[in-house]
């Protein structure tokens, strides 16, 4: 079992800023890709920004420059620092992860989602 545990999600006013956290735990053999992707109401979900475990990291569009992603590999841990925040920014938040698990030598590639956290940005 692989947990996704965030925290950092609020309300802000447009122009202020929030951190995400992501901690992994569990028993897993190591996580590949790691990041945030977000869903705002009757919206598809849409990836945020990842990162890979040498710090390759990628960004929608619409946020690059505004957030950064970094990642702690020994703590298992992706930070999503969010400025100058918008009102389109407003969604749920989801932390993934690209997780290689292994049971009785069979090792098995899975997808893991945090429960979501809340963000919005309005005045």
């Amino acid at each position: 079992q692989v947990q996704l545990m965030e925290s950092g999600g609020g309300s802000v006013q447009p122009g202020g800023s929030l951190r995400l956290s992501c901690a992994a735990s569990g028993r897993f053999v190591s996580i590949y890709r790691m990041g945030w992707y977000r869903q705002a109401p009757g919206k598809q979900r849409e990836l945020v920004a990842s990162s890979t475990p040498g710090g390759d990291t990628n960004y929608v569009d619409s946020v690059r420059g505004r957030f950064t992603l970094s990642r702690d590999n020994a703590k298992n841990t992706v930070f999503l620092q969010m400025n100058s925040l918008k009102p389109d920014d407003t969604a749920v938040y989801y932390c993934y992860a690209d997780v290689l698990v292994q049971e009785v030598f069979v090792r098995t590639r899975i997808d893991y989602w945090g429960q979501g956290t809340q963000v919005t940005v309005s005045s």
